[in-house]
């Protein structure tokens, strides 16, 4: 018996292999990590853990910045009016509350984070989680120790 080569008509193997790569799960062994705070974030209300808002995180010479692109929540006031910087009576969408961020390993720190809500200013520190669809930012006066934490969803 003599072996025949096989012969593969690589237009149809081509588009079947794309057929069938484009169907697998986007989870899994070809999960994309999400390295970076870089991207558009929700937030969520402390006290009723509803979404609150839509934060641009962007990044200029090493430094992270945030701005509010959105507000989603309805009761959310639209200025800012217990700032008591610049900022004060300035609408709260399009105003940068998150500035001064840098990488340290798996941690952003050294900035601050304005709560257009009670005008006041905290440290920040964030991290990733669940390979960078969720972040953990940390508001403190002081130490990160006596503060508050929110995670924060990316956004799709």
């Amino acid at each position: 018996m003599i072996n025949k080569p096989l012969l593969i008509n690589k237009p149809l193997f081509l588009t079947a292999l794309t057929l069938i790569l484009g169907s697998l799960p986007s989870s899994g062994v070809f999960a994309q990590t999400n390295n970076s705070i870089i991207g558009v974030w929700k937030t969520f209300d402390d006290e009723t853990l509803q979404p609150a808002a839509i934060v641009q995180i962007t990044e200029n010479n090493g430094l992270f910045v945030g701005m509010i692109t959105k507000l989603l929540d309805p009761a959310a006031l639209p200025t800012c009016e217990k700032c008591a910087d610049s900022r004060k009576g300035k609408p709260v969408v399009g105003m940068e509350i998150l500035t001064g961020l840098k990488k340290e390993g798996e941690v952003y720190r050294g900035g601050q984070i304005l709560d257009p809500d009670d005008g006041e200013i905290y440290k920040a520190e964030i991290k990733l989680l669940d390979q960078g669809n969720k972040l953990d930012l940390r508001a403190y006066i002081g130490i990160p120790l006596i503060g508050r934490t929110q995670t924060w969803a990316r956004e799709r």
